[in-house]
């Protein structure tokens, strides 16, 4: 299941302010930017760089997730742990609106998104 496409322009002009807000200036974007992804019903915002070997690649450093639950009109927050796999965010997991979701993760008041 994925999102509708109404749901999915939502996001997409939610995540377009988000990143407006908070990427870098454009004369830094070829050494890090932040990008996002809509897949299903998850969305993931990361960080871009390039390979730190072969300059002609990039590398992603995921910020930061959330899934949409329907059946209970919700989104579940996820960060990166060190151990490389997303686990739920104690202290908010779960929001009602991708707007709560990057006003918190644009605070990231416990350092979990952006460290």
């Amino acid at each position: 299941m994925a999102l509708t496409d109404i749901e999915r322009m939502r996001c997409e002009k939610a995540l377009g302010g988000f990143l407006a807000r908070r990427r870098p200036p454009s004369h830094v974007r070829e050494q890090v930017d932040l990008s996002y992804r809509i897949h299903g019903l998850s969305v993931e915002i990361f960080e871009v760089r390039p390979h730190w070997l072969d300059r002609t690649k990039t590398t992603e450093t995921p910020v930061a997730k959330a899934t949409f639950v329907r059946t209970r009109n919700h989104w579940k927050v996820f960060w990166m742990r060190r151990d490389l796999k997303w686990h739920g965010y104690p202290p908010r997991p779960t929001v009602k609106t991708l707007d709560a979701l990057l006003n918190l993760v644009d605070r990231d008041e416990h350092f979990c998104f952006f460290g």
